[in-house]
């Protein structure tokens, strides 16, 4: 799979050991197995889908993880984005605002035995004031906007990344916080996420 990755995107040596180390076959629903090391998306439930591993491959990249000590992701999904960001940066936080996949997630992370990767339920765009400020926050959806609360979870001189959605397409989008608001904004690639929703889906 990293073999497939760097034909279409150069990897950085502690990225291209991280996905190394990561079984992705434990992130993708039963019946999809056998896809585990293309470079689709695959359904997950809850009208959700596991990222290309090409997809997780840009948006770690693009999150600049050297130096960085703790890191915020909203939409933990199936847990593979967090595990791989688990292995490069040393405090992870992921929130997730459906019930179900949260606690397969977490299931997930520990069969992996990883034990610096923290999940919460909740509504990402609430942030998690417990832990901040962060050093990087990344959306794994995509947003009209970045919510104030959140620039205000990331530390000075930190790095956000972000699918921006503007007339009807989908940028990823690299901000560094300076003088406490975002500036430096980069626009690097279109890209294709589920969007951001509002509140909690219990199961």
């Amino acid at each position: 799979m990293v073999l497939e990755i760097s034909k279409h995107f150069p990897l950085s040596p502690p990225t291209e050991k991280a996905f190394l180390s990561i079984n992705r076959e434990l992130f993708v629903p039963n019946g999809f197995k056998h896809l585990a090391y293309t470079l689709d998306a695959l359904p997950m439930g809850a009208s959700q889908w596991i990222s290309s591993p090409l997809t997780v491959a840009k948006m770690t990249e693009y999150l600049q993880c050297q130096g960085a000590d703790s890191v915020l992701e909203l939409g933990c999904g199936s847990g593979y984005q967090a595990a791989i960001l688990s292995k490069l940066i040393r405090r992870v936080f992921s929130i997730e605002r459906i019930e179900k996949l949260w606690l397969e997630a977490r299931d997930r992370i520990k069969l992996c035995n990883i034990y610096n990767i923290n999940t919460k339920l909740d509504d990402g765009q609430n942030g998690w004031t417990t832990f901040a400020p962060y050093d990087r926050i990344l959306f794994s959806a995509s947003t009209k906007e970045i919510p104030q609360n959140l620039i205000a979870q990331l530390n000075e001189g930190g790095i956000l990344v972000a699918p921006i959605l503007t007339n009807n397409k989908q940028i990823i989008t690299r901000f560094k916080k300076q003088n406490g608001i975002l500036t430096q904004k980069e626009e690097l690639e279109s890209c294709v996420f589920v969007p951001v929703l509002n509140g909690l889906e219990k199961t």
